[in-house]
């Protein structure tokens, strides 16, 4: 794998948005469908004021998103992650995700992050646990999606926590 980095979103990052959502896994993933051009023109200027939403950079191309919302006066916020289907599997979300984190506890000052993912989906928790969170538990029933009910495992990781170890 290449260099990662992060920046904020660019409107001529729209193409990459509008290609990511037409993955079968990342369709429902938005607030409202991105299907045309303008829908992620829209997606990128919805997070103005929103959260922090980071552009994934892997050797110049854009191949996903890191983001921290729902920031609350405890100094805690809720992180997501996608990569486009063709990064996926090398690391990049994991390593965006630990750059995120090393922003959010330095630059932003938070001290707790979480994260919950559908227990159907080993990859999303492999790139939290590549990225040093830590599993709290199960919340039965959390999510409402794709017609029925689904389980969602939280993972938190605190600003005092050692770094994850860094896998080559």
């Amino acid at each position: 794998m290449g260099q990662i980095r992060l920046r904020e979103w660019l409107e001529e990052d729209a193409p990459v948005v509008l290609r990511a959502f037409r993955a079968p896994d990342l369709r429902s993933q938005s607030a409202w469908p991105v299907v045309t051009p303008r829908d992620a023109v829209g997606w990128i200027a919805s997070w103005e004021g929103a959260g922090h939403a980071f552009a994934v950079v892997l050797d110049g191309w854009v191949v996903g998103n890191v983001a921290v919302t729902r920031i609350d006066d405890h100094d805690t916020g809720s992180v997501s992650y996608w990569t486009v289907p063709e990064a996926r599997g090398q690391g990049v979300a994991a390593s965006a995700l630990r750059a995120l984190t090393r922003w959010a506890f330095t630059e932003r000052g938070l001290h707790r992050l979480e994260l919950g993912h559908r227990v159907d989906n080993p990859a999303s928790c492999r790139v939290a646990v590549k990225a040093g969170f830590r599993r709290e538990g199960i919340e039965r029933d959390r999510l409402h999606h794709d017609g029925g009910r689904h389980d969602v495992e939280r993972h938190a990781r605190l600003a005092t926590d050692p770094p994850p170890p860094v896998r080559t």
